[in-house]
């Protein structure tokens, strides 16, 4: 491979999966973690740009029903430009880059340029998708060999390049079929006239992987009625061969509890990975739209204060995970030594605080009987001798000064160490789009700055078109109040005010009534 004068440029053909973030390579992760600009098409888990950090630069150049937002020449240049500028570049395709990918094109223009570039493979949907739905591709009993064909432009022999007639004869294996929705009538119609025969079994499966796939079982002969009849939409694959019957049997995806149910996740990306992962354990499909975001906020008069504290009662009150987590990245560059904490008592409001401190061994020595700021806040002017004691009050930029009043009215000396910075996400036009093309039958707000953020991203009328069809559902009261402020109704609010208490209870109300929208 050639490597690109004078910078150190290099592109990243990186293959994103069928669709479940889940799939996606580890190297691929570790890829979009470390480049400096993603270049991505319509297919890709969307989970995976939207939870990067902010300083990546995006370009979406994806194809959909014969509209391209950039033709393929140009995609092709923009990478050329974007490593010859010194960048890392990943170039994000949906499943396997060399499998319909037009991984090969871009791979030859590169090369051609002298661009560095490497291919980092993904799984291809013919696999993944058939699996996901119970399909296997390949059976010693029924299937010794597997084929894959692009179904796009069939009406167009030439172009599309498949040999219907030879497939046609083909027997003992399968056929997996990519890109194929508006002609599959023109494709079984060709495999019949070739000598199929009528009867051999034949699955769709619509958007594989995901927990909102659909799959239909059929044979060849019915396969194209029984799309049509169901609003079988792209991406759909379609597999013709005795695997297809497996669909009935082997049946694991569909059988977990939120199956079916869309959750719209609006949690800062870097606090929300466990999230993702148990409702995606449960079966939901998770929507990963972060509305807001932090950044680190380091002050060093605020650590100034810290070296001078007056005699007494010291505490130090958390009220978020994210106030625990730069906290002790700031103490460390500060004082070098954890010893120093000795002198000091912990409070804390809210399981994500708690969590965060307990995963540094360290248990907080004072928790309200409610988990909100406020409680916290009246409960230690309420049940303890605070009038020669300092409190260190670890915050961010937003929220009001409430707790800090109600402190000092009970006698505390109140010190507000900032430590990080909230701010709003704001999406690309192609997310947005999509969240209303898969709109979500559950949004989960964590923090009133999370519905804050979304109606930063939408206007009034969409706000209120995606949540009326939706349970919203709050982490709390203090949460559930902001969420009423922008006209939306509280569908479930949990009762203990954490995420694993939420979680349990959209469990519990799925079972009872299902969580789907009523659009």
């Amino acid at each position: 491979m050639s490597r690109s004068p004078d910078n150190n440029g290099i592109v990243y053909l990186v293959g994103a999966g069928p669709g479940d973030p889940d799939l996606v390579t580890l190297r691929a992760k570790y890829l979009l973690g470390n480049c400096d600009v993603v270049v991505y098409d319509s297919l890709i888990p969307y989970e995976l740009v939207l939870t990067l950090p902010a300083q990546v630069a995006h370009h979406y150049v994806g194809k959909e029903a014969g509209r391209h937002s950039l033709p393929q020449d140009q995609i092709n240049e923009l990478l050329a430009t974007l490593a010859s500028q010194g960048k890392r570049v990943v170039r994000l395709k949906g499943g396997d880059p060399f499998v319909f990918g037009r991984g090969g094109e871009e791979a030859r223009y590169l090369q051609e340029r002298g661009i560095r570039y490497e291919v980092v493979p993904g799984i291809t949907s013919g696999v993944a998708a058939l699996s996901y739905a119970g399909i296997p591709c390949t059976d010693r009993q029924a299937a010794s060999f597997v084929m894959f064909v692009t179904g796009h432009k069939a009406v167009d022999n030439a172009a599309s390049g498949a040999p219907w007639e030879w497939i046609a004869g083909a027997r003992g294996g399968t056929l997996v079929i990519y890109m194929g929705v508006s002609e599959i009538g023109v494709i079984t119609g060709r495999l019949l006239e070739h000598g199929m025969p009528p009867h051999t079994p034949a699955a769709a499966v619509e958007r594989g992987t995901f927990s909102t796939q659909r799959s239909v079982t059929t044979t060849v002969s019915n396969l194209a009625a029984e799309v049509e009849r169901h609003g079988l939409k792209p991406p759909s694959l379609f597999v013709i061969g005795d695997v297809a019957k497996y669909h009935d049997t082997i049946q694991w995806f569909e059988k977990r509890p939120l199956f079916g149910v869309r959750v719209m996740v609006t949690r800062p990306a870097d606090q929300a990975e466990p999230l993702y992962r148990e409702l995606r354990e449960l079966g939901a499909e998770v929507l990963a739209y972060p509305t807001i975001a932090t950044e680190e906020d380091f002050r060093p008069e605020d650590w100034e204060s810290l070296r001078s504290l007056p005699a007494g009662e010291r505490w130090l009150v958390f009220t978020s995970e994210n106030g625990v987590r730069y906290f002790l990245k700031q103490w460390f560059e500060v004082f070098g030594d954890i010893r120093g904490l000795k002198d000091y008592k912990i409070a804390a409001a809210g399981g994500g605080p708690v969590r965060a401190l307990n995963a540094e061994h360290v248990e907080p020595d004072f928790l309200p009987s409610r988990t909100t700021t406020e409680a916290l806040a009246a409960e230690m002017a309420e049940k303890l001798d605070l009038s020669n004691a300092t409190v260190i009050r670890v915050r961010g930029n937003l929220g009001g000064d409430q707790m800090e009043r109600t402190l000092e009215s009970a006698g505390a000396k109140v010190i507000s160490l900032h430590v990080h910075r909230t701010f709003y996400r704001e999406w690309p036009p192609e997310a947005r789009a999509k969240l209303f093309t898969y709109p979500p039958d559950v949004i989960v707000f964590t923090s009133g700055s999370s519905v804050k953020g979304l109606a930063e991203n939408l206007d009034a009328g969409d706000l209120t078109r995606l949540a009326e069809g939706a349970l919203v559902a709050s982490i709390g009261p203090s949460t559930s109040r902001v969420i009423r402020s922008f006209g939306l109704n509280v569908g479930l609010e949990s009762k203990k005010s954490s995420l694993p208490s939420l979680v349990e209870e959209l469990v519990t109300r799925h079972a009872s009534r299902p969580l789907k929208r009523s659009t």
